[in-house]
């Protein structure tokens, strides 16, 4: 029977031989590998040590038998070890991360969360990259770059835009905060199917804030929650909001009841049921919908997108200026929804329909418009 890798120092080539041994052993007798194996299992990856075909049967073989907590944290402490981290020149920061695979059956109205909750008050850091699987969809970066906003700073300058009173939000990307998680992308691909890294690559936590810093992220599944929470905690996050969010996003459904899990100063997780019928929110859409009239793009299959990204991005982007400028429609909902969801939970409002009215007050205002730049 081969045994558990306890040394650190043991040769990477070892300790990944000895995990394959025991993670890829079928649906009964595959066996879990503790944190410090799946961490050091990871490392050496990101670290160019391992055989590309090794790192894949690694990453397939933890899907397939399932990952462990235990295997999570690993995981997360490896990416969160390679990840370029920063403290901004503020008190708080929230970190908001929406799938990094993007929407395929929605235009996004999440990024503009930043330059929203910026003119709220708070300290906004969104983050991602331009296109993974197993979506390859629309992506906040997409969305940035249709309106000229920066979206290769380093984390240094993106921490910078935080602290300055005309911005005070940033979008950062994977490539510039942890260039060795960005460059399994080609393996990733390869692999076709969701593993480990799509589940902890949104914890990187590439900015902090003084004093705390909070999280806020989607889930589609419900054994989501209690993963992302325990995650969260571990990376180090002073609170967090799991959404349960239209395509796994931080905004849920604008036309029926839904919930959202929150924590507290590390503390242990709650739910909290939601329905935007008590946000003054009347939407016979789910959610932003592709326009019919966008340029269709061949798909390699059935999940990826099947318009032009470059088109779509486009039009989330008019919609999103649009609503920050005051213009009702979903994508204005949207703001509301997820904003007041996250200035009630930071004690910017004592309830959540008091927080909706201050988002739509801010809306309504045209200034967050002014902070996009």
């Amino acid at each position: 029977m081969t045994q558990p890798v306890t040394d650190p120092n043991t040769d990477p080539q070892l300790v990944m031989r000895s995990i394959i041994q025991r993670i890829a052993t079928g649906p009964d007798l595959s066996k879990d590998i503790s944190e410090q194996e799946a961490y050091l299992g990871l490392k050496a990856i990101l670290e160019d040590r391992i055989d590309p075909v090794q790192a894949g049967i690694f990453f397939i073989a933890l899907r397939m038998k399932r990952e462990s907590m235990e295997e999570n944290k690993g995981i997360l402490s490896a990416v969160h070890e390679a990840t370029e981290t920063v403290t901004a020149d503020v008190d708080e920061v929230l970190d908001i991360a929406d799938p990094y695979d993007g929407y395929n059956r929605t235009l996004p109205a999440s990024p503009f969360l930043g330059p929203l909750l910026a003119e709220c008050g708070l300290h906004v850091v969104t983050h991602g990259l331009d296109k993974v699987g197993p979506k390859n969809g629309i992506t906040h970066r997409h969305i940035w770059e249709a309106l000229g906003v920066p979206v290769d700073l380093s984390p240094v300058e993106a921490a910078k835009r935080l602290s300055e009173p005309s911005l005070g939000w940033s979008y950062l990307d994977q490539a510039s905060f942890c260039p060795k998680l960005h460059d399994l992308l080609p393996l990733r691909t390869k692999m076709i199917k969701r593993q480990v890294l799509t589940t902890v690559e949104v914890l990187a936590k590439p900015i902090s804030g003084r004093l705390k810093t909070h999280f806020m992220t989607g889930y589609v599944h419900k054994p989501y929650p209690p993963i992302y929470a325990e995650l969260a905690r571990h990376v180090g996050f002073d609170s967090a909001v799991l959404v349960r969010g239209v395509e796994g996003g931080v905004i849920p459904s604008l036309r029926q009841e839904g919930k959202y899990f929150h924590y507290h100063d590390k503390h242990a997780e709650s739910h909290v049921d939601v329905n935007p019928a008590d946000l003054g929110i009347a939407q016979e859409l789910r959610s932003v919908g592709l326009p019919d009239d966008l340029p269709k793009a061949p798909q390699a299959d059935e999940i990826e997108v099947g318009v032009d990204l470059k088109a779509a991005a486009q039009r989330a982007a008019e919609l999103g200026m649009a609503a920050l400028r005051g213009e009702q429609g979903a994508t204005y909902d949207s703001l509301v929804y997820a904003g007041a969801i996250m200035l009630h939970h930071v004690g910017k409002a004592d309830t959540l329909k008091a927080a909706a009215d201050q988002v739509r007050a801010v809306l309504d205002s045209g200034k967050a418009a002014e902070r996009v730049k």
